[in-house]
């Protein structure tokens, strides 16, 4: 059990580190064995040959110092002739301090374990105080060892101690890992953005903006999706083109005998004016709820979207609620912007502000830019509201609490938010009634 909840508890931590793009994601997956392999080979050269490497040439180095030194403690009155000679064939060149005490040098900052092997042989071959300076000139190491009447300084070459291919291969190892994984970038970036358009055509599509057939890209099987939502997008306007055209013609057919009707009635002075008005309100009713049968039928979908000023349009409405005798109090900002289908967004709002104006005395509207440039429009009414249960029911067609109603108002309005990109929820108004809230993308 505790091996199940560490791993549970991981999850969110791994989620959480791991990009959440498919370009971060795929690069991460060729950048984890890339890193691992190289580090594999550097760990191999560096921790077997460079040390091996590195261990002799030092010993080399200090056992010619110590051979040097022994000589001269052996022949003391010699040790001009020994110095000459021992740097003619070991390519030193060594000054002798009379009367010097080392001094404390800092400690060696080199790369690669030369500096340590160096100190570990001149330890093991000298026996004799002594210090390093790596940093006197780029092209020798002095060493200094002290001596009893003075302290010998040896300049050893740079290059009797440094391995030029390690140097080579650190160059090879950092660049073949960068131009892979820039290779490998270039290479992604391609899938991905074909992968990208294909997500923003399906989106912009869904949304009612038609941006018309995408140009196929990246590999076969990103080619193969663009092509198949081509042909899928095709069908989808040769259906609605087909649907709008005959829900004209229902609407069409349907209205002419209520036309007819509307006709006959006014040419029947025998009618009691009363009944003629009733009747002539019947056949409104009618010609009413056929247009909105009609238009939830047809979703709105012939029209294009476009940048739409928001806060105009939500000055609009308020002003026409207001003719119609709603008492409405409004709080919107300026510069509200967002692309929208200006008509069918208009409708969904007065259906909203038509419910709310039915059951309520008073009305608050607020429009604002929320999290994350969120377009949200808050509708608020005195009305009974709608228990919790109720919410999402009165949001399915023909679903309503009201005599006078269709229940298509508040299907119709999520509908078109939907469609929008957007959402729709109901809750309960701090005072009492009810509040709808939709958030649009921005």
């Amino acid at each position: 059990m505790k091996l199940r909840l560490g791993r549970f508890s991981a999850d969110p931590l791994l989620r959480r580190l791991l990009p959440r793009g498919l370009l971060g994601r795929s690069l991460l997956t060729v950048l984890i064995p890339l890193v691992l392999l190289q580090a594999v080979a550097l760990q191999i050269f560096y921790g077997s040959h460079l040390h091996e490497l590195s261990r002799r040439l030092a010993g080399a180095v200090a056992g010619e110092v110590g051979f040097m030194i022994d000589e001269i403690n052996q022949a003391p009155g010699t040790r001009g002739l020994i110095i000459e000679e021992t740097d003619r064939h070991f390519q030193f060149d060594t000054v002798f301090l009379y009367n010097q005490v080392l001094r404390h040098l800092p400690p060696p900052d080199e790369p690669g374990p030369v500096d340590d092997d160096l100190a570990a042989a001149l330890t093991r071959d000298l026996h004799r105080p002594f210090n390093v300076s790596w940093n006197t000139a780029p092209s020798f190491i002095r060493i200094n060892v002290q001596m009893e009447d003075g302290v010998l300084r040896i300049d050893v070459p740079r290059k009797r101690l440094y391995i030029g291919t390690f140097y080579l291969f650190l160059v090879w190892v950092i660049g073949s890992a960068g131009l892979l994984f820039g290779i490998s970038a270039l290479f992604l970036r391609t899938q991905v953005r074909g992968i990208k358009r294909l997500a923003a055509a399906a989106e912009a599509f869904g949304m009612g903006r038609d941006p018309g057939p995408m140009k196929p890209e990246g590999a076969v099987e990103v080619r193969r999706a663009a092509t198949a939502f081509n042909r899928m997008a095709e069908r989808v306007r040769r259906f609605l083109a087909q649907r709008t055209t005959m829900l004209a013609g229902v609407s069409h057919d349907l209205r002419t005998p209520l036309t007819r009707l509307r006709l006959a009635f006014a040419m029947l002075p025998q009618i009691p004016p009363s009944d003629l008005a009733d009747m002539t309100a019947d056949i409104e009713e009618m010609e009413r709820l056929i247009g909105i049968y009609v238009s939830f039928a047809r979703g709105e979908g012939s029209e294009q979207a476009s940048l739409v000023d928001v806060t105009l349009l939500l000055e609009e409405l308020v002003a026409a609620a207001r003719r119609g005798g709603a008492v409405i109090e409004a709080r919107i900002a300026h510069g509200l912007g967002a692309v929208l289908r200006p008509e069918a967004m208009r409708r969904a709002l007065m259906n909203l502000l038509d419910n709310a104006r039915r059951h309520a005395s008073r009305i608050w509207l607020a429009a604002s830019y929320g999290d994350g440039q969120t377009l949200r429009i808050t509708l608020d009414d005195d009305g009974p509201g709608i228990p919790p249960a109720r919410r999402e029911i009165v949001f399915r067609p023909f679903e309503t609490d009201d005599p006078r109603g269709t229940g298509l108002g508040l299907a119709i309005a999520r509908d078109i938010i939907g469609a929008h990109g957007g959402d729709i929820f109901l809750s309960d108004r701090p005072g009492g009634g009810l509040r709808v809230v939709i958030e649009l993308p921005g």
